[in-house]
């Protein structure tokens, strides 16, 4: 059998058109980025960082429901789909991560406006030599 490259993501496909939803798979689980792309930078650039870890939930639902309230406000999506194993804390551990990285981003959009990442401020030390 061979061994997977990444011990948490299994699928991953980054900046597909919002035209695409209908191809992401039922119930996919995992972390989502939208993005609101630049034509005149040819950028991407992060709007949001989504999750969706539980059995009953995916990303396409998400993704749909975005796209219903803030369609105007990104473009494009990518999509990391979890192996099976990966438990739901484990998903909502990767998505307060990448939240907690945009949440004081200037170029960050409004809607990845976050308060803080709880359990990583349960870790955070002032400097290494703190570190247990």
């Amino acid at each position: 059998m061979p061994i997977s490259p990444l011990r948490l993501i299994k699928n991953s496909v980054e900046y597909a058109s919002w035209k695409d939803i209908g191809a992401v798979p039922r119930y996919t689980r995992g972390i989502y980025v939208l993005y609101k792309y630049r034509p005149h930078y040819d950028a991407y650039n992060v709007v949001y960082v989504g999750m969706a870890g539980g059995e009953s939930a995916g990303v396409r639902g998400r993704l749909r429901r975005h796209l219903q309230s803030k369609g105007d406000e990104w473009s494009h999506f990518s999509v990391f789909q979890v192996w099976d194993n990966i438990r739901e804390e484990e998903v909502k551990e990767m998505e307060g991560l990448f939240r907690h990285l945009y949440r004081y981003d200037h170029k960050a959009n409004k809607l990845n406006a976050q308060r803080g990442f709880k359990k990583l401020n349960q870790v955070r030390r002032d400097w290494f030599d703190e570190w247990t």
